[in-house]
């Protein structure tokens, strides 16, 4: 009969299983832990993570703070508290975590990165040097370090208006960025392909040809757009009413195309793939969406996706679930470029590292969407642009609720109270009132953005 495991290595092996998704295996060992040694830091952070991979918000918190009431001195610990307060929308409690970790690790570009998202900088503030001499002295700094200390210090001198600092550390920070890119996750030249890929292969003859073939429900309401174009606005919009559930960014979409050659034993690759299914595979794919969409939301009467990269996919999308409402969520095309360039995304989005990359990218895709906006019905596509959102929240409010078949609720303008967790960039914004400083913000930098605007063509606004 082999020995117990000891505590540390308990934690260990319920580590390997949260990391292989066995959250129950995971959870049992973790309490058993705690059954050993009840007053355990690392056994309650363990349970936290858990609770956070299980999409207990509530619990994820709770069991941070026993973390921090055994152990107040780890700053990790009070790094992630603050993470779950930033996503679930306390922002004054995310920031005094924030403080309290940098406090305990002043050394952590991370923590100074986290900070500048949700503080603004002034010209006396503290943070500004020490982030400065940070970058002087941090010989050796892992590059990704580097850069966050790059966006933190643009972010803080744009805050005080000083935006030749602010380009010049931001703009050394995308291309520290780029350099690290790795080819096989981006390539501008096979992101063309897929973009003329999927114009050529989803034509009117075949919409036309296979309306109606697939599974018919309205449950489904796909929100698109570049990044930082007012997604998670929308979303956050339409969630606040009480017959929706936001269900962020979701993966299932972009799963079950990756399973389509292989399940249907095909050569062909997607899109190519998509005109020889038959209706029955269709409604299938519609089926099985449906399913993984419901489980999130049994009573839901509306279910939004806004995974962004499922531009790619509204063809196939009207095909299998000809009655899901897409909305198309257009910004000011240099204001949008710019805030992506000014963001730090966790994963994905190589192309917006560069600013002739990322112009050329945001044209393909809106030539690519005003394609879709021709194609698809009126009454299952809806553009709505972010400028009219912010001008006038109410008129614009209305529309997207009309459009989605539901009836007017006044908790669509409070959408900055809800409490749902977004883990999108946007989820500070998120959480304030419509407010304007946004729209037009790209003017300031405008003598910076040359590559920019050349490269985004017609579709760059005239002055």
């Amino acid at each position: 009969m082999s020995a117990p495991l000891s505590p540390q290595d308990s934690l260990a092996l319920a580590q390997q299983h949260l990391r292989a998704g066995k959250l129950d295996a995971a959870t049992k060992l973790g309490r058993s832990v705690l059954r050993q040694q009840p007053e355990w830091a690392p056994a309650f952070a363990l349970l936290s993570d858990i609770a956070f991979q299980s999409e207990d918000i509530t619990g994820t918190i709770s069991l941070l703070r026993r973390a921090i009431a055994i152990d107040p001195s780890n700053a990790r610990y009070h790094r992630n508290l603050a993470s779950i307060y930033r996503f679930s929308g306390q922002l004054d409690d995310a920031r005094r975590e924030f403080e309290i970790a940098l406090a305990l690790n002043s050394r952590d570009p991370d923590l100074y990165y986290e900070l500048s998202l949700l503080k603004k900088f002034t010209p006396s503030d503290p943070l500004v040097p020490a982030m400065e001499g940070l970058l002087r002295t941090g010989v050796g700094l892992p590059y990704m370090l580097q850069v966050r200390l790059r966006y933190a210090l643009a972010k803080a001198y744009d805050d005080m208006g000083r935006v030749d600092d602010s380009f010049r550390h931001l703009s050394q920070g995308n291309a520290l960025r780029r350099s690290q890119v790795n080819p096989n996750a981006w390539d501008e030249g096979r992101s063309v392909e897929v973009f003329d890929l999927t114009r050529t292969t989803f034509d009117r003859a075949l919409i036309e040809a296979r309306a109606g073939a697939g599974h018919r429900s309205d449950l489904p309401i796909f929100i698109v757009g570049m990044p930082r174009s007012g997604t998670t606005l929308v979303e956050q919009i339409l969630s606040s009413h009480p017959s929706v559930f936001g269900a962020g960014e979701l993966m299932d979409l972009a799963k079950q195309v990756e399973a389509l050659r292989a399940s249907a034993d095909r050569t062909l690759r997607f899109p190519e793939c998509v005109p020889s299914l038959s209706d029955r595979e269709l409604q299938a794919f519609g089926r099985t969406y449906l399913a993984g969409l419901r489980r999130r939301a049994r009573n839901a009467i509306r279910i939004t996706d806004k995974a962004l990269g499922q531009v790619f996919y509204l063809g196939l999308i009207h095909l299998a679930l000809p009655d899901a409402r897409i909305i198309y969520v257009r910004r000011n095309p240099i204001d949008c470029c710019l805030s992506c360039y000014s963001t730090l995304f966790t994963e994905g989005w190589e192309c917006t590292y560069d600013l002739g990359e990322l112009g050329r990218f945001y044209a393909r895709y809106a030539s690519l969407m005003q394609y879709w906006s021709e194609l698809l019905p009126p009454d299952r596509f809806l553009e709505i642009r972010y400028e009219d959102v912010v001008a006038d929240l109410e008129p614009e409010a209305r529309r997207l609720v009309a459009f989605c078949g539901l009836d007017w609720d006044p908790a669509c303008l409070a959408f900055h109270e809800a409490e749902r967790p977004v883990l999108t960039a946007s989820a500070q914004q998120v959480r304030q009132p419509i407010y304007q400083t946004s729209r037009g913000r790209a003017e300031r930098y405008r003598a910076h953005l040359g590559p920019l605007i050349a490269a985004l063509g017609e579709w760059a606004p005239s002055d």
